[in-house]
């Protein structure tokens, strides 16, 4: 069965321990904790020791997608305490101020690509050139984003092809005109499963679809069927 779970963020916004009960009886092995906003990041380090995260074979973290830079020096201490567990640290590259407090993280800085509203990092040639500043880090490739920024995917083909060994997981979601992630839509699996054999199958998934608690077995579902993992759909399906 592939790696595969949600973002907190996506069930419960900053309740993560209302996501986590959402994901009790799923079929689910991979979790990302989400602090998408600023104010987010302090709470929900401060309860890591308090989470039963146990059954989830992977675990990542989400760092705010926005950081003001007068906070920035306080988010990289509180990162520092969820890099020591050896967790993804997924960050927006428009979030960096200081890339030298963050290359620091290594490989477990995980960049993702962006969507449209975002300056950088939505190209192959953009996350080439951040790659070289951090030549450490690893890859969040966000399908999503770039159905968004590219429909053809051939955007997509070019960045699972050129950046493939440094892809530590994948967020999967349908992301609408405005750049919001909502539940998957046909013509979005139909895309997505255009580059799903680029994707190892060993990458762990996370669905960062907005879905209620009776929506996740089939939003897994639809997810499995865009990446092709019939193993997974027929478990989902039980």
């Amino acid at each position: 069965m592939r790696t595969i779970g949600f973002s907190t963020g996506a069930l419960a916004k900053s309740d993560v321990r209302f996501a986590l009960a959402m994901l009790q009886d799923k079929p689910v092995n991979a979790i990302e904790l989400s602090a998408l906003r600023q104010d987010e990041l302090q709470p929900l380090v401060e309860q890591l020791d308090d989470l039963d995260l146990s059954r989830f074979r992977y675990k990542a973290f989400h760092a705010p997608s926005a950081i003001d830079p007068s906070f920035e020096p306080v988010a990289i201490r509180l990162l520092e305490r969820v890099a020591s567990r050896g967790w993804p640290i997924i960050t927006h590259p428009d979030a960096i101020h200081d890339p030298s407090r963050w290359a620091s993280f290594g490989n477990v800085l995980c960049i993702e690509n962006m969507d449209k509203r975002k300056a950088i990092g939505q190209t192959a040639g953009d996350l080439a050139e951040l790659f070289v500043r951090f030549p450490e880090a690893s890859f969040c490739f966000d399908i999503g984003h770039a159905r968004q920024v590219d429909p053809t995917m051939s955007e997509a083909t070019m960045i699972l092809q050129t950046f493939v060994s440094r892809l530590k997981q994948v967020h999967v979601s349908e992301v609408n005109t405005q750049s919001k992630h909502d539940a998957l839509s046909f013509e979005s699996v139909l895309a997505f499963s255009k580059v799903s054999h680029l994707v190892p199958t060993t990458t762990p998934i996370i669905l960062e679809s907005r879905v209620n608690e009776g929506e996740i077995v089939e939003e897994l579902s639809r997810a499995a069927q865009a990446l092709g993992d019939v193993r997974h759909l027929a478990l989902a399906g039980d």
